[in-house]
């Protein structure tokens, strides 16, 4: 249902690691062995480097000179900062794409809605939010504006571990897939005003979300006695 390209090895070694740091298991502030990672995953250094630069510019590694590289600690101002500018760049995706979006376009996003309706109970939280996400990239993509899809993904990226605590504990059925038809019946019926809308209604309350978990996490890491790490 989702079009992707076939990816590298290196970016399937970058989902791997993806899902272990928003699942948690590999925690904030803990190392990255290069070595022992890619020992682990049968692969060699080089695919294992380049999967750590992927993440690093997702802003879920933080490179660290002559030393390993650790799992970024989120800093709440600056995730507020990419959640005030994301939610810019969606309203303006949703409003070109009501423009310019295809039909076609619109069926594939339809689908999105769709799959996240019917398997929203019954799928993995974290496969239900990367389908979600792709609802979002989705919409940029249909703009049919190259600069601003490449830059809502990268604020996308920047966001993802946050984001999807945020998600986990808001986590309803009837709520999300309102929502997104919302905004998927505002692409349909070309009402700019509606989409933007819609995509306020559904983002409005993002930067304190991320708040709250940022809040929740810190706490549990100082009772625990975890180091802080470095902030992003």
């Amino acid at each position: 249902m989702i079009r992707m390209a076939e990816p590298t090895l290196a970016e399937h070694i970058a989902n791997e690691l993806r899902r272990d740091i928003l699942r948690g298991k590999l925690a904030p502030g803990e190392s990255i062995k290069e070595r022992d990672n890619a020992a682990e995953m049968g692969v060699s250094r080089t695919p294992m480097r380049e999967a750590i630069r992927i993440l690093a510019k997702e802003g879920l590694i933080q490179l660290r000179p002559s030393r390993s590289p650790i799992v970024a600690r989120p800093n709440f101002k600056n995730v507020e900062d990419h959640a005030q500018v994301l939610i810019a760049l969606e309203k303006l995706s949703a409003e070109l794409a009501v423009k310019n979006a295809s039909d076609e376009d619109i069926s594939h996003i339809a689908g999105i809605v769709d799959h996240m309706s019917e398997h929203f109970d019954t799928s993995d939280p974290l496969d239900m939010f990367e389908i979600d996400m792709s609802f979002h990239t989705a919409i940029a993509d249909a703009s049919k504006n190259k600069a601003l899809a490449e830059t809502h993904r990268t604020f996308l990226q920047r966001l993802w571990r946050a984001r999807y605590l945020a998600a986990s504990q808001r986590r309803n059925r009837q709520r999300v897939v309102n929502e997104h038809t919302l905004i998927l019946n505002a692409l349909r019926g070309r009402d700019a005003k509606a989409a933007r809308a819609a995509i306020d209604n559904h983002l409005w309350h993002l930067a304190e979300d991320i708040r709250e978990v940022i809040e929740k996490e810190s706490a549990a890491n100082n009772s625990a006695g975890t180091p802080t790490g470095d902030p992003q």
